[in-house]
């Protein structure tokens, strides 16, 4: 079964559970400064978690693209991606524990589903600890079900249990579905959770029940959700077959380019570029450009690992990354539109960083061959020199330290990195402390401010073409990226500090309203990321000023917002600008 038959049938057998479909969000989390992407399909929707109605009701389904960092250094292992796609369904406040795992088991094994053999299906369930008891209820539906205990596995929350996100917000226990791949088990000890290879994690399901505060406790969730992910490329590589998710077809037609092109063959190395490039490409189609913060840092750090791994593969071609680029945007552009839309931008960026990192990259490898004629250590200062002047990431230095058996000094490295005041850790705490959960009246204020900037901006510029391009809160301050060619001047930003302020004095009603898309478009409504969205939307006005299609929180009226403050305008892209304003 190809993967789009696979999402084919998902759609359709929870829409039959009256789920309605919902788009997949941006990569880039509206609702969470804690994280730099969304990682699972849960982002998007934290804010209907804890209470906002979702304009599409209580039951919904979708596929979320997803970007995931944490599994990095593992990429090239039979099973984990930088860039996937995530099945799920969710229940806000209606359904629990028994249709979720029922739903699951029978969509699994169930006939005109997937059809997979019950007897290989093994489940794990979590453990309790002191914030939350044994989930023997979950391990009493699986029996009921026909799955006998010795295939049900209690295991702790480091293994079953989710969120939250970031640091604080929606959490619970969760049961996962494994299926074994007849592989012989590793040792005595092996079961579902071991990295042999021998059990396939297929499906989780989340059931939100607590909210972690910024102490560290856990409170009870006023409405419990269940939030299940089904990874695509994972569960099409298992109904195909395949040894590994690089054998599916979202892959092929890349490694098949790159195995073109190499003229020494590397399996990991194919791997890696083929994961990394997609990634990139994705990354790049919602306008995020390379640099040396945040989202920036990882595009950066995965397309110049890429072009280390060409040397490794021997590949020579010029442009290659945009070959592979093409590729990726033609298999995905059915799916998401923004592929299409933004091409030129995904190409070009990527071309001035392959051609910018090979100048340096020749001269960085010369001076590390000077280095390791000195002996058997890098320091952490002579790694920096090479990140600084070379552009060589610490990731790059250590693949080549341990080729050549090297050892490096990584504390000494990130003590100067912290120096150099470049995503330092200190910096990332402060930039992502906090979220919506526990501080959810400053998100509001100021995500309301967002709305009155978006109109206020194309008042002041007079370019009703401008439109927002990014949007980022955290409880200090509101982070909004919008088209437009050119600094602003001095007197510009002024005018729109003046202007918010004065819409934020005439205390406007902030009003809530669901309409269809269509009726939402016939009034010219504003949408951010409009392929985000469903059937039907939340469009909130204030006053006669605004009206914008939305789901975040929102304030009731302007003038709980306090004055309004811009206190950076900067370029963010190519043609894409940057304010940062705070409420005081």
């Amino acid at each position: 079964m190809k993967a789009k038959e696979l999402k084919k049938k998902y759609f359709e057998f929870f829409k039959e559970k009256q789920h309605k479909l919902i788009s997949s969000a941006s990569l880039i989390p509206e609702h969470d400064p804690t994280v730099l992407f969304t990682t699972a399909g849960m982002h998007p929707l934290v804010p209907y978690f804890m209470g906002e109605p979702h304009p599409a009701g209580k039951r919904l389904v979708n596929v979320q693209k997803c970007i995931r960092t944490v599994d990095i250094e593992v990429v090239g292992d039979p099973s984990h991606l930088t860039f996937f796609e995530m099945l799920g369904n969710w229940s806000l406040g209606d359904y629990w524990k028994k249709e979720a795992i029922e739903w699951s088991f029978e969509f699994l094994i169930g006939g005109g589903r997937l059809g997979l053999d019950k007897n290989k299906l093994y489940i794990t369930v979590f453990k309790g600890d002191k914030d939350a008891p044994k989930d023997l209820e979950s391990s009493k539906i699986w029996e009921s079900l026909g799955i006998p205990k010795k295939r049900i596995y209690f295991l702790p929350k480091e293994d079953n249990w989710w969120g939250p996100a970031g640091s604080t917000g929606p959490c619970g226990p969760c049961t996962e579905m494994f299926y074994d791949t007849g592989k012989e088990k590793c040792s005595k000890d092996c079961k579902p959770g071991c990295s042999c290879g021998k059990y396939f994690e297929i499906w989780n399901d989340v059931f939100l029940e607590y909210n972690k505060k910024s102490d560290g406790s856990f409170e009870p969730l006023k409405q419990k959700t269940v939030d299940t992910g089904m990874g695509v490329e994972r569960t099409a590589a298992m109904l195909q077959g395949k040894k590994n998710v690089f054998e599916v077809e979202m892959f092929t037609p890349i490694i098949d380019r790159i195995n073109e092109n190499s003229k020494k063959p590397n399996t990991k190395s194919i791997r890696v570029v083929a994961d990394h490039l997609k990634a990139a490409v994705f990354m790049l189609s919602e306008n995020i450009a390379p640099s040396n913060l945040d989202q920036g840092y990882i595009l950066r750090r995965l397309i110049r690992k890429s072009i280390r791994h060409f040397r490794i593969l021997d590949i020579e071609k010029e442009n290659f990354t945009t070959e592979i680029a093409k590729i990726v945007i033609d298999m995905y552009k059915e799916d998401y539109k923004e592929l299409n839309q933004n091409e030129n931008f995904i190409l070009e960026e990527l071309e001035k960083e392959e051609k910018k990192f090979k100048r340096t990259l020749e001269k960085g490898l010369r001076e590390f061959e000077k280095l390791i004629k000195k002996g058997t250590k890098i320091t952490g200062k002579e790694a920096f020199l090479l990140f600084s002047s070379y552009g060589f990431p610490l990731e790059m230095t250590e693949e080549l330290a341990q080729e050549k058996g090297l050892t490096l000094n990584k504390k000494e490295f990130e003590k100067e990195f912290e120096k150099h005041q470049e995503l330092s850790r200190a910096g990332a705490e402060k930039r992502f402390k906090g979220g919506l959960a526990d501080s959810s009246e400053e998100t509001k204020k100021l995500h309301t401010a967002t709305h009155l900037l978006n109109e206020v901006i194309r008042k002041v510029l007079k370019d009703d073409k401008i439109v927002q391009k990014g949007s980022n809160i955290t409880k200090e301050r509101l982070r909004f990226d919008f088209n437009f060619d050119r600094k602003l001047t001095p007197e510009e930003i002024k005018k729109v500090e003046d202007l918010v302020n004065k819409k934020i004095g005439e205390a406007l009603e902030v009003k809530k309203e669901e309409m269809t898309l269509e009726e939402a478009k016939r009034k010219n409504m504003q949408g951010v990321f409009e392929h985000k969205y469903g059937d039907k939307v939340s469009v909130y006005s204030i006053g006669k000023f605004s009206m914008e299609i939305c789901g975040g929180p929102h304030v009731k009226n302007t003038k709980e917002l306090g004055k309004f403050k811009i206190i950076k305008e900067e370029s963010s892209a190519a043609g894409i600008r940057r304010i940062k304003a705070v409420l005081e």
